[in-house]
């Protein structure tokens, strides 16, 4: 019997990430590529897939041998050369083709990986058509590719202006008063797109807004700090800038530029929960005014803030599992207008459902814009409850591990569910409370989400909880 590798370390999932040369080289993207045709692209019956890439230096050389695979099976590939993430999800919508981006996110620069779609940006996950993509490739790495009929085409086609256009159309930054916004786009694609729709490098009209750059050069290297926004390091740059140069706001992009998060001008980090309300009302008003319900959807760790405020504007909140391929198919289900992440992805039913970092901050510089005040002022209601973030505990046994937290929290009048993870609530009296433990996808880590009404209940319940779970700590981590 053909023995055949175990490449569920590379095609996870929600996308494909590993080592360039290691777990995922040419051969390896080539096969990648045959599989997706052969998995999904042939049975949906579609003929061209739009293929984009970042700016890491390894990009082209996959994104090519990608075309090559679906060529392979008889599939034609559109290549859209440099994107962001959401451009190539702008392309498969626009276009009506599936799509394939070329990236690894915020990974160092020795990954890189993928993102895959069904047109119109539908997300191909776990469940959706990844695993079978990961079957595929492991038998064609062993036994090569099957020869199609009739071999595929490629062509090119810029879509940077009509990305830009597109997206101009969806949020009016022309009538608001003159901000000064600094952007740190670490190096990524934020470099290549920001000049295009907030500037005039589209050849579209001027906006009020003054952009000072941060980085914008494309270096997959990553020469200033990690393209993650997610770690409060990676953000002291755009924080500083802020405060010398006066700024109304700061924009901090990841690698791929799906997603986006900001500082306030006083230099203090805004939440993604309190971008998910200011958004969502946003949204609920538009659609309210049109007649329509608004249906809003968060992540299960979003902040308790965010239901309640939405709510109370009109919207329904629909709770989603973590992970932009349950969120994007929980937005399509529902036809939500909006939906957002504690991770700082940002969903749009406009955007063909898909997040979009670039939307996202569109309707905050255009919120800003439309009121006299400061950014804190605007979202001094929208963040008034404590959080500890994400914390990770590598476990021996995350079964365990879990069920002691069970036995330890789940007693007297707390509510709790399964949905994703364990989540333990204690908000209907004093005090209040909640928190979400949920394992890895791909390893034995458990995450842990704790909110609170005050800073002393959230560090108590977080310390307790952590006890709990690093009782079960890896001996590998100490």
């Amino acid at each position: 019997m053909t023995s055949y590798p175990d490449l569920s370390g590379l095609i996870k999932s929600y996308d494909i990430r590993g080592i360039v040369g290691e777990n995922l080289t040419i051969d390896v993207a080539r096969a990648i590529g045959a599989a997706f045709a052969d998995a999904v692209v042939i049975p949906d019956g579609e003929p061209c897939v739009a293929i984009g890439q970042d700016m890491r230096d390894t990009s082209p050389s996959i994104a090519d041998a990608v075309a090559a695979g679906l060529a392979d099976r008889g599939v034609d590939t559109l290549a859209i050369g440099l994107c962001s993430t959401d451009g190539l999800y702008h392309a498969s919508g626009a276009l009506e083709m599936p799509g394939v981006m070329i990236t690894a996110s915020h990974n160092p620069a020795a990954y890189n990986g993928m993102k895959m779609c069904r047109r119109h940006a539908r997300a191909v996950g776990e469940t959706t058509g990844l695993a079978k993509v990961r079957e595929l490739t492991e038998r064609y790495v062993v036994d090569g590719i099957p020869a199609a009929t009739q071999r595929g085409t490629a062509s090119n086609r810029d879509m940077l202006p009509e990305y830009a256009t597109f997206l101009r159309s969806l949020v009016n930054l022309s009538g608001g008063r003159p901000l000064r916004v600094v952007v740190d786009a670490a190096n990524g694609m934020g470099g290549y797109t920001v000049p295009a729709v907030l500037g005039t490098a589209a050849a579209l009209p001027e906006l009020p807004l003054e952009i000072i750059p941060l980085y914008f050069e494309l270096d997959g290297t990553f020469p200033n700090h990690e393209a993650n926004p997610l770690e409060p390091a990676n953000l002291v740059d755009l924080q500083a800038a802020v405060l010398e140069h006066g700024a109304d706001i700061g924009l901090a992009f990841d690698g791929d530029a799906d997603r986006v998060f900001v500082i306030d001008e006083r230099g203090h980090a805004v939440t993604p929960s309190a971008i998910t309300t200011l958004v969502g009302l946003r949204e609920t008003a538009r659609e309210r005014a049109a007649g329509r319900d608004a249906t809003i959807i968060h992540n299960l760790i979003t902040s308790r803030a965010v239901t309640e405020q939405l709510q109370a504007a009109g919207a329904t909140t629909v709770r989603a599992k973590v992970g932009h391929s349950n969120i994007k198919a929980d937005m399509a289900q529902h036809t939500a207008v909006f939906g957002g992440e504690h991770s700082a992805h940002f969903y749009f039913r406009d955007f063909w459902f898909a997040d979009s970092g670039m939307l996202a901050a569109m309707h905050v510089l255009a919120t800003l814009g439309e009121q006299d005040g400061p950014l804190s002022g605007l979202l001094a209601d929208h963040d008034p409850y404590v959080a500890s973030g994400e914390i990770n505990t590598k476990v021996d046994s995350v079964a365990d591990a879990l069920a002691r937290v069970r036995a330890e929290f789940v007693t007297g009048d707390v509510q709790h569910d399964d949905f994703d993870g364990l989540t333990v609530a204690h908000w209907h009296s004093e005090p209040q409370w909640w928190f979400n433990v949920r394992a890895s996808n791909t390893e034995p880590l458990l995450r842990l989400n704790v909110e609170a009404a005050t800073q002393a209940v959230m560090e108590e319940l977080r310390d307790a909880v952590l006890a709990v779970i690093r009782s079960f700590e890896s001996n590998a981590d100490g």
